[in-house]
């Protein structure tokens, strides 16, 4: 389990985006199935270009969940790069190539229309004043 006292699971799930998306994976989409399954809380699904960019989101996702300790209680399929999951407990991360991606289509298995979370993360940064 993750520790809800240092982060809650939405906000770990929205971290592995951010590192997704820090590494240009494509197509982010972070789905809250709390209400659909036992199995995890929520599901972070990307795209990566290629073999090597599959197996550099899923290092990137760890790394950065590190620096929060958080670690991956099991990860799947980085041997192979092209589909990826990093088990978090309540959140599950996966990686595909991009036809692995359009193979399975998680999305339509997981998602009911109301539950993906609203992701700004092309949003430019915060302006300061100085």
């Amino acid at each position: 389990m993750i520790d809800t006292a240092i982060m809650d699971q939405r906000e770990v799930a929205l971290a592995a985006a951010r590192a997704l998306d820090a590494k240009r994976g494509k197509d982010i989409v972070v789905l809250k199935v709390d209400e659909m399954t036992v199995i995890t809380d929520y599901m972070v699904i990307a795209t990566g270009r290629s073999v090597p960019q599959v197996k550099a989101l899923s290092e990137h996702v760890e790394e950065e969940l590190a620096k929060l300790d958080i670690f991956a209680k099991r990860r799947e399929g980085l041997s192979e790069g092209r589909w990826c999951v990093l088990d978090y407990g309540d959140v599950m991360v996966h990686i595909f190539s991009e036809q692995d991606r359009e193979y399975y289509q998680l999305e339509r298995l997981w998602s009911d229309g109301t539950n993906a979370l609203e992701l700004h993360l092309d949003a430019p940064p915060a302006q300061t004043e100085g």
